[in-house]
């Protein structure tokens, strides 16, 4: 399985990393994995517009998934399949709003796993033919943060762009009209709990993870900016 796993995303992860590191200015690792971020996210970006669209498609449908818990309150079996037709008729699918999240978290290990070799000479035994292997790894951002050690200060600023991009969704979601009361106070309570998650998290993770969530955050931010200019 770890073997796979190494195939299909450390090592092209690895290699696209120490790819960009020899070609960007100044041969910046924050810069790169910056870069590297919004490369995966460019990727999934279909993907991840195609789940927010279904998401908002979902919220639009509040008021009928009212009436049918209300028709059949006695009868949750009917009330499911009368749940699963109605979003079927719509072309909605259930669980396309936690692809993007699930499909993120494969990424955050390989780069964890990345991170955990310390982009050591060790480690460029498993660069490909075509990539020159740097003599050494300048680990500073800006020439300021080393990305291999924990900084403080990024995860703060990670707690903040994570509550400003899930007040945006919010914003978003109530602009598309719909949703229930429960999802609403749940979106809320999301918009405190994450933040706090994340600095939590990001506080004792190497400042190079975080700043692959930032760039995430913002890539998200500017998503629902697309989406909020195009439906």
């Amino acid at each position: 399985m770890f073997a796979f796993f190494k195939t299909i995303l450390y090592t092209p992860l690895l290699n696209i990393l120490v790819l960009l590191y020899t070609v960007v200015p100044g041969h910046d690792l924050g810069v790169s994995i910056i870069l590297l971020t919004v490369i995966i996210r460019a990727v999934f970006f279909p993907l991840s517009i195609k789940a927010q669209r279904s998401q908002r498609a979902m919220n639009a449908l509040a008021p009928k998934l009212k009436e049918l818990k209300e028709k059949h309150k006695h009868d949750k079996t009917a009330e499911g399949a009368a749940t699963m037709q109605l979003y079927k008729e719509h072309g909605i699918n259930p669980v396309a709003g936690c692809i993007p999240l699930l499909i993120q978290l494969p990424f955050l290990i390989a780069l964890y796993q990345v991170f955990m070799a310390g982009l050591s000479p060790a480690s460029f035994a498993d660069l490909y033919p075509f990539v020159h292997a740097p003599e050494s790894i300048n680990t500073l951002f800006l020439g300021l943060i080393n990305v291999t050690a924990k900084n403080h200060y990024l995860a703060l600023l990670a707690g903040l762009l994570q509550f400003i991009q899930a007040k945006q969704s919010i914003q978003y979601m109530q602009s598309a009209g719909g949703g229930s009361s429960q999802m609403k106070a749940m979106n809320t309570q999301m918009m405190y709990f994450m933040p706090i998650f994340i600095i939590i998290i990001g506080w004792n993770l190497s400042a190079g993870l975080v700043l692959y969530w930032v760039t995430t955050t913002v890539c998200s931010m500017g998503e629902q900016w697309y989406l909020k200019r195009t439906i």
